[in-house]
């Protein structure tokens, strides 16, 4: 097996491994032996180096211009030397000689070989970028590799992206060879290569993470409006579906919650709160600020601020522990929130009459659709010892008064009139007197 036959099964393997096109290689040595003749023949030399790409066979070629005089022996030649090699050359022309070195020389070789390396590198780096750019503002899987005090290191293929300090979910911890999915924020070209930045906070990847989970999300049925979020601790979520016939926040939710469960636990159980937007900005506020019911909503001429009225019993669910209720609901609708409980507002100029009667007439020609049970479960979203306090929210006397929950429409059905007004289906109670 003769030499050039080695280089190219050399180049084979080499463009196998590297993934790089071959031709990239052929090309890159090429200029490098280029590089290399004219160190032997003088920077002035116009040569071309051409490699067989069956054979493997290098050919150096000396390019000279066929001239009546000679002023420079390396980039011209005479008509007569011209013609012994071809008797069709005239003046002007360019002539081809194979000046092809019997031997470079141990630093004509090493030169060669730092350029191909180079080019080599070059190429992988472009390979890389243009892969991993695919992946800018995308979710990926990754596999945990090591820690420092930049952060964690996560495998993504051929590089590992960094997991920055600040991009990690509070008291969340990443062992060796944990297979977690991030959010890429950012892919740089650097000279040693792509620099790949990702994010576990990013409320983007709440997003990916549902348009995985829920094929309404992905083929656009359902839009997510917006997002806002406390990474590890809770997330609210703004839904909407131009399709009457499709619930968003069901489809978001799953059936008994799996699909809002699987969301929750890649996001090692932070809590998400999946609500309908609604073009209405007062109507979306009350909303955002669910579980907690709203009375009243008067929104700023500009838009940028909003004063809410909520029941006595309910404003520290409105606000939240810590206020994180009423921040995120804040964030969600781009809004600033003042929030006052019903007997603070009457007891001021807060809101207006007026104002609690419109909100009325609001709710009562809109749909019934941002308190549903089924979506606001409490043992599924609201943890009890957070957020139902029995003796702060739930007073049995106030808030479950019978004449404003129990109406007696809605139980007609259970009541006949002409049975003495007990129940359908009950034995009327023995008079005295008459038979049994």
């Amino acid at each position: 097996m003769n030499k050039e036959t080695d280089l190219i099964e050399a180049l084979n393997q080499v463009a196998k491994e590297k993934g790089i096109d071959k031709e990239v290689i052929f090309e890159a040595i090429e200029s490098s032996l280029i590089s290399a003749c004219k160190k032997n023949f003088g920077p002035t030399a116009n040569v071309r180096v051409n490699i067989d790409r069956e054979s493997g066979a290098v050919e150096v070629l000396a390019q000279k211009t066929v001239a009546e005089q000679i002023d420079d022996p390396n980039l011209e030649i005479t008509l007569e030397k011209a013609r012994e090699i071809s008797p069709d050359y005239e003046i002007g022309d360019t002539v081809e000689i194979a000046v092809t070195p019997r031997n470079f020389g141990r630093i004509s070789a090493q030169s060669a070989k730092n350029v191909v390396l180079q080019k080599f590198r070059e190429a992988e780096r472009e390979i890389l970028m243009g892969e991993y750019m695919n992946k800018e503002h995308e979710i990926v899987t990754g596999i945990v590799q090591r820690e420092d005090k930049r952060g964690v290191y996560i495998q993504l293929g051929k590089l590992d992206a960094l997991l920055a300090a600040a991009e990690m979910i509070p008291n969340e911890r990443y062992e060796f060879q944990d297979r977690i999915k991030v959010y890429v924020v950012e892919v740089k070209s650097t000279p040693k290569g792509p620099s790949i930045y990702v994010s576990r906070t990013h409320p983007e990847l709440v997003r990916r993470l549902f348009e995985q989970e829920v094929p309404e999300v992905k083929d656009g049925t359902v839009l997510i409006k917006a997002i806002a979020r406390e990474p590890g601790s809770r997330t609210k979520l703004a839904v909407y579906s131009e399709n009457r016939d499709v619930d968003p926040v069901g489809a978001c939710v799953g059936q008994n919650g799996y699909r809002v469960g699987v969301v929750i636990n890649e996001l090692s159980g932070e809590k998400i709160d999946i609500i309908e937007w609604n073009s209405d900005i007062r109507l979306y506020i009350a909303a955002a600020l669910s579980p907690s019911a709203c009375l009243a909503v008067k929104v700023s001429e500009d838009g940028q601020s909003a004063r809410i009225v909520v029941p006595d019993n309910q404003l520290s669910l409105a606000i939240g522990k810590d206020g994180q209720n009423a921040r995120l609901a804040a964030k969600l609708t781009g809004c600033k929130i003042d929030i006052k409980s019903e007997s603070q507002a009457r007891a001021s100029d807060f809101i207006s009459d007026e104002d609690f009667a419109a909100f009325e007439r609001l709710k009562n020609g809109a749909d019934d659709e941002y308190y549903d049970d089924e979506y606001y479960d409490d043992d599924e979203y609201y943890d009890d010892d957070e957020y139902y306090d029995d003796d702060e929210y739930y007073d049995d006397d106030e808030y479950y008064d019978d004449d404003e929950y129990y109406d007696d429409e809605e139980y007609d059905d259970e009541y006949d009139e002409a049975d003495g007004g007990k129940k359908t289906g009950e034995e009327p109670e023995a008079v005295p007197g008459e038979n049994a």
